[in-house]
């Protein structure tokens, strides 16, 4: 189906009394905010504020809808909302959304549940410079590293991100995580830290507070990956039976490889996938949003499925069974976050502690995403 005539389907959905719409094989069923549970007893004062970060760079982006989703969502209703938020005073925001946003549960082959885990921002010690102690390096963005998108290449090609290197004049694929590490590669080294451990948990999270040598901290971001192949360390010791199913947490996972050194780096380095990194906002870590991420009010999404900058209304369980339901932004991307409904909720920064909460995160939990409603011009006429 040409893209104009979805693009119009969906507008009608928005400014019809259809209480369903279907791209593919997601459903949106419309809700009231009655079925959204503890709805009314969320403290939104911190989504106020990752709503505005979202808005920020929702307004930098073109073209009509957010993002290249399946779900779509007409940027410029969504401006005009982000710019009418502005005027509010963040403790009513809750009723700011319920006057400007209807909820519509996301359904997908006919199931409204799928897995929501958690990410933590994560702790490593690191220098400037390189010594006995500091030796491995922190890469930022490779310089041979190319990056190509087969939707500019053909109109009737996937809009797919490849990155490689180009060898005897052809593209291949980037070096894998062993090559890296026994290697090293044609990239700047941003800093340099005493446990190769420390940065692949940093790599899995995304980012890091770096505890600097002279007693300064920095933040370290993701910036891009190698393109190669995500594979857990856990499955990859699990299959191995090196731990138990019951041990499988990121944190007895951490404690195995800080316990098992060299095996650790021989069974880490089958995961090919490989993280370069930046210096990141002192705010918080970057999302791929391009915003700094807030703790428990962001979320990892597919953003094949799930506009990046969008509000949802999560309900989810953490690892104890306490329930989660609170408004989250559609603020970053996950290698292993695929699907309609999956998330990865962005627990916080802290130590081992966190990181054991964080990674025994694996619950069922369902999402409603909220669109603007009908919009209107100065004169009162919808557009």
């Amino acid at each position: 189906m040409h893209k104009f005539v979805l693009a119009f389907i969906f507008l009608l959905f928005l400014f019809g009394c259809s209480s369903e719409y279907q791209e593919k094989d997601v459903v949106l069923k419309k809700v009231n905010f009655s079925d959204l549970s503890g709805f009314e007893d969320d403290d939104m004062l911190a989504a106020y504020n990752a709503f505005a970060k979202s808005c920020d760079a929702i307004s930098k982006q073109v073209g009509e809808f957010i993002g290249n989703a399946e779900i779509k969502i007409n940027r410029k209703d969504y401006l005009n909302i982000c710019k009418k938020a502005k005027d509010i005073m963040p403790v009513k925001f809750k009723d700011f959304i319920k006057d400007n946003f209807t909820p519509y549960q996301v359904l997908y082959k006919g199931k409204s549940e799928g897995k929501f885990t958690a990410y933590y921002e994560a702790q490593l010690n690191a220098s400037y410079q390189r010594d006995e102690k500091y030796k491995y390096p922190i890469y930022g963005i490779p310089y041979d590293l190319v990056e190509v998108n087969l939707l500019d290449f053909d109109q009737t090609l996937p809009n797919k991100k490849i990155l490689g290197r180009v060898e005897n004049g052809k593209l291949v694929p980037y070096y894998s995580r062993e090559y890296i590490f026994k290697n090293g590669i044609n990239a700047p080294v941003i800093l340099w830290s005493d446990s190769y451990i420390d940065i692949y948990i940093m790599q899995i999270q995304g980012s890091a507070v770096a505890h600097i040598s002279d007693g300064s901290q920095l933040r370290i971001s993701f910036a891009e990956s190698n393109g190669r192949q995500f594979k857990g360390i856990g499955s990859i010791l699990l299959q191995k039976g090196l731990i138990k199913s019951g041990q499988a947490s990121m944190g007895n996972v951490k404690k195995w490889l800080k316990e098992n050194p060299v095996v650790a780096e021989v069974n880490m380095n089958e995961n090919e996938r490989y993280i370069f990194h930046r210096l990141g906002n002192p705010e918080g870590p970057m999302g791929a949003l391009g915003v700094p991420l807030t703790p428990k009010r962001s979320l990892a999404v597919d953003k094949n499925f799930i506009p990046l900058g969008s509000m949802l209304w999560l309900e989810t369980y953490k690892p104890d069974g306490t329930e989660v339901n609170r408004l989250v932004l559609a603020q970053d991307i996950g290698s292993a976050i695929k699907g309609a409904i999956r998330g990865d909720y962005f627990w916080g920064s802290g130590g081992d502690d966190v990181l054991e909460e964080a990674g025994k995160m694996n619950s069922t939990g369902q999402y409603f995403i909220f669109i603007p409603n009908k919009a209107e011009n100065d004169d009162g006429e919808a557009h």
